[in-house]
């Protein structure tokens, strides 16, 4: 019988899977594989065997980009032999995808529209690199590329503007590192502050992977392993070496189990085997970082949190286990400070994984394996709150779960918050002069043993109108915001061996800029 009160279209979370096939492990198993695999052992896990997989009305998928099936949830369905009559598949590019399917599904099973539905995800770019290196053969699922999902969750907006574009900000490394610079401007931080600081949050993440049997690298790193640059951990873009950035080469899947109350009593599975969603919310941020008034924050991720916060009737002091998506660490930096948390509390940590690094960081689907997790640390403390953020694109679209082992005391209501308008001006094609609100210099691989990165340009945020002698953080002035990428060395040495943050220049092209000032946080 289900517990007094308890609504029987709650939703609740009753089995979780994961699988981690590492580089030198034999096979070179693809997304389909993988994902069939986490399910399998959710199954085992919800104490049902096949019997609530088999029994399934609907499959969800996060996208895989490893190989990009356009409804890897009907593939999996055949392997598992479940007669879903529903197929779902989030955006193909998107990390928040896991809670948004998550929310979804929960709010089918609580509108009664679904009893028992999976969830998964796959990514086998480890394999597939090992396979172009080597020559070996993929034998990997095919499917047709006119097949559809019956619904494809989220949105698949490109996520640049010709100007971000121009300035050489085409992937998640170089935006996410001029916006860790502009984080540091706001804080006043010095680098090596700030290297202490990222450094120092990175070094727990790793600390947490040692101890997760499903991370990619279950090693533990001292501050000094990760932001110092070497061979094996070369300089990407500044501040970030490699062991600072989301490593997305790796072979992982993982599956939830989602059902009714009414189904999971049903089913037979055992009491402390639930695991409620008592909260869920999406929201979206200005979609192009370079017309967000700040850079460096999330008016999204505070909305979404007090609002999933809200829905389970709770605050965020009540929240005992944390995962905030941890692709780069200005992202964690964001997502705590929108939502009130400190990043350094050793009875609180981050992450319940490890991150992107070490835990690894399987394409879109990170946040599925974080959610599992959470999952068995609720069961293991069973009236405790836990909290999960996931996040697409470059601090864009977001997705955050309130989840606990005791019963709801409301039904499910999954919400897509309102963000209050934090837009800036751009100034494309601008010349004259401005400020310098943040930079990131860009590497590439050196050519010998002892020269391992160099310098291939620097790409520049500039605020037009800004007053440099105002003492006001760039980010609080209004002019326009105009994106200089320049190659000369004179230029690229000029925030090499100098931090010009807030420093007054002179725009004369869209590759050319002169430093006025010698203006540094240091």
């Amino acid at each position: 019988m289900l517990p007094p009160g308890l609504d029987p279209r709650t939703p609740v979370l009753v089995g979780v899977g994961q699988v981690v096939h590492r580089s030198g492990e034999p096979g070179l198993p693809g997304p389909v594989e993988l994902a069939t695999e986490s399910l399998r052992r959710a199954g085992v896990d919800s104490g049902t065997g096949d019997r609530l997989l088999r029994s399934a009305d609907l499959i969800a998928a996060v996208a895989p980009v490893s190989r990009p099936y356009p409804d890897l949830g009907a593939l999996v369905a055949a392997e598992l032999g479940t007669r879903a009559k529903r197929t779902l598949q989030s955006a193909r590019f998107g990390g928040d995808a896991p809670q948004r399917l998550v929310n979804t599904v929960a709010q089918a099973i609580a509108d009664g529209r679904c009893e028992v539905a999976l969830i998964t995800g796959a990514e086998s770019v480890a394999s597939w690199n090992t396979a172009t290196r080597t020559g070996a053969v993929l034998e990997w699922p095919e499917q047709a590329e006119d097949v559809r999902a019956t619904e494809v969750i989220g949105t698949d907006r490109g996520p640049n503007t010709d100007m971000e574009t121009a300035a050489g900000l085409w992937g998640p490394v170089y935006f996410y590192a001029l916006m860790e610079t502009a984080l540091r401007g706001r804080l006043g931080l010095s680098e090596a502050a700030h290297r202490e600081r990222i450094g120092g949050l990175w070094s727990r993440l790793s600390a947490v992977a040692a101890r997760n049997p499903y991370a990619w690298q279950p090693t533990e790193h001292s501050i000094d392993d990760v932001t110092t640059p070497t061979r094996a951990n070369r300089m990407v873009s500044t501040p970030y070496p490699k062991l600072l950035v989301a490593n997305l080469s790796v072979d992982q899947g993982a599956g939830l189990i989602l059902c009714s109350a009414a189904a999971a009593d049903a089913a037979g599975v055992p009491r402390d085997r639930w695991v409620f969603p008592h909260g869920g919310a999406t929201a979206t941020d200005e979609w192009f970082v370079s017309e967000r008034a700040d850079m460096s924050t999330s008016p999204a991720i505070a909305a979404a949190g007090r609002a999933a916060l809200s829905g389970a009737g709770i605050g965020i002091d009540d929240i005992a286990h944390i995962d905030l998506y941890s692709c780069f660490p200005v992202a964690v930096q964001v997502a705590a400070e929108a939502l009130g948390l400190p990043i350094d509390d050793p009875a609180r940590p981050l992450s319940v994984t490890g991150g992107l690094t070490f835990a690894g960081g399987p394409g879109n689907n990170y946040a599925t394996h974080s959610i599992a997790t959470l999952a068995d640390r609720l069961r293991a403390d069973p009236s405790a709150y836990g909290l999960a953020s996931a996040l697409g694109w470059y601090i864009t679209k977001h997705g955050i779960g309130i989840y606990s082992a005791r019963p709801p005391a409301r039904v499910f209501r999954a919400v897509e918050a309102e963000v209050p308008a934090a837009r800036r001006d751009t100034a494309p094609g601008y010349t004259g002069p401005a400020v310098i609100e943040s930079y990131t210099v860009a590497y590439r691989k050196g050519p010998a043993p002892d020269h391992f990165d160099e310098p291939e340009a620097v790409v520049i945020s500039a605020l037009t109108s800004a007053d440099p002698d105002s003492g006001l953080p760039a980010a609080r002035n209004s002019g326009r915001r105009i994106l200089i990428r320049a190659s000369d060395a004179d230029t690229i040495a000029s925030f090499t061996d100098g931090d010009p943050i807030g420093a007054a220049a002179h725009i004369a092209a869209a590759d050319k800029l002169t430093l006025l000032t010698e203006r540094s946080v240091r």
